[in-house]
């Protein structure tokens, strides 16, 4: 996926249909010149929906898609004709897609499963015809509902990568060469800062057929929730994974104070991701002694359950995916 085309954020200007107009007619036959009120009720307005689509990863799609116009509602007509209801105007999105007003930032609603809909302005009502207002004291009205008025105006729409499990680290941390030694995803790898500059979605096998989707998120560096480099931007795709995986390499200076780094970033961006599991990944150990890393691993007290890889060496990759396997499956145990 080019990084051009990875786009998570559009503003589009949507506005639902108006209700059609109610019919004042008045019955005239050759039988019964006065045979009274029979004005139709008038069809209502289109919505503006999000749909979900499974098969969609980004809102490139709406990248130059600025207006969004549900059709409005027929008016009704003689012979207690309803009018047409208007057409909904669906736009379609991948899952994850968070909809929110663009002045108040309210969040309308989220798209989290294929297929779900999501009313992000409701169309108008139809008025009704005149042979609603027909009364024993009113015989013959000559009037009738005007149609409601459609809503309009900006909504934000926003995608959060829906994956099991989120890498989280520092740029260079490894993140990219992990992804592709436990998949089949390719992602950009180099050695320097912000070879990722989206997320990338990879889905990684397991024991007896089953796997589970990790995601790729691009470095953070410190004061990334105040705005600093472009870790602010991807740290909305980290809400939705179920386990942070935290990857620190073994050749950082002070693992500890990077960890604590990380995890500030991530409470002062939401604290609420300090409720996820957490396992920590202490990476590129190949670049290490066997002594050095016996050392290692007596000295350093970590808060979360801690592992030592190697994704160049493969070592201890599979003894990874137990771990998160376990740690994605333990509410069902």
């Amino acid at each position: 996926m080019a990084n051009e085309n990875f786009i998570d954020c559009v503003n589009i200007f949507c506005r639902s249909g108006k209700g059609g107009a109610g019919s004042a007619h008045l019955a005239r036959t050759a039988q019964d010149p006065k045979a009274g009120p029979d004005g139709g009720d008038g069809g209502k307005g289109g919505n503006v929906l999000l749909k979900g689509n499974r098969n969609l990863w980004t809102l490139l799609h709406l990248r130059y898609t600025k207006h969004i116009f549900a059709e409005d509602g027929g008016n009704g007509s003689a012979n207690l004709c309803f009018g047409k209801n208007g057409k909904n105007a669906v736009i379609e999105v991948p899952l994850g897609t968070v909809v929110r007003n663009m002045e108040s930032g309210e969040q309308i609603g989220e798209v989290l499963e294929d297929g779900q809909e999501v009313i992000v302005m409701r169309g108008g009502r139809g008025g009704q015809g005149n042979v609603h207002f027909k009364s024993a004291t009113r015989q013959t009205p000559r009037f009738a509902q005007p149609g409601e008025e459609g809503v309009e105006g900006w909504v934000t729409l926003e995608l959060k990568v829906l994956a099991d499990v989120g890498l989280v680290g520092f740029p260079n941390a490894g993140k990219s060469t992990l992804i592709s030694v436990l998949s089949n995803a390719k992602p950009k790898i180099a050695d320097y800062p912000f070879t990722t500059l989206v997320p990338n979605l990879a889905m990684v096998s397991y024991r007896d057929f089953k796997s589970f989707v990790i995601a790729d998120i691009p470095g953070i560096i410190e004061g990334a929730s105040e705005g600093k480099g472009i870790g602010l931007r991807f740290l909305r795709h980290i809400e939705r994974n179920s386990i942070l995986l935290f990857l620190i390499p073994v050749i950082t200076e002070d693992i500890a104070k990077e960890y604590k780094i990380l995890v500030n970033e991530l409470r002062a961006y939401n604290p609420e991701l300090m409720d996820k599991k957490q396992i920590i990944a202490i990476t590129k150990c190949d670049l290490t002694t066997d002594e050095e890393l016996a050392k290692l691993k007596k000295k350093l007290k970590l808060p979360a359950p801690t592992i030592f890889i190697s994704s160049h060496a493969h070592k201890n990759l599979t003894e990874l995916k137990d771990m998160l396997w376990a740690a994605l499956n333990e509410e069902e145990q």
